[in-house]
């Protein structure tokens, strides 16, 4: 148990050195991270649309 308790004792230390961001940092990264995942989503959705239809101009070969 006393290892436990150690564990939490320097988890504890350990974050008052960490830096946390600021709201508007947050909200900044936040769109950052929101933005590229719809650009790369759309980005394979069209790299699976251009395979889809080589694949199918095969197969119907």
């Amino acid at each position: 148990m006393s290892k436990i308790t150690e564990y939490f004792k320097e988890t504890k230390i350990e974050l008052k050195h960490v830096i946390w961001p600021n709201r508007r940092q947050t909200v900044y990264y936040t769109l950052i991270v929101v933005i590229l995942s719809v650009l790369i989503a759309y980005l394979l959705g069209i790299f699976d649309f251009i395979f889809l239809q080589g694949l199918q101009k095969v197969i119907s070969l």
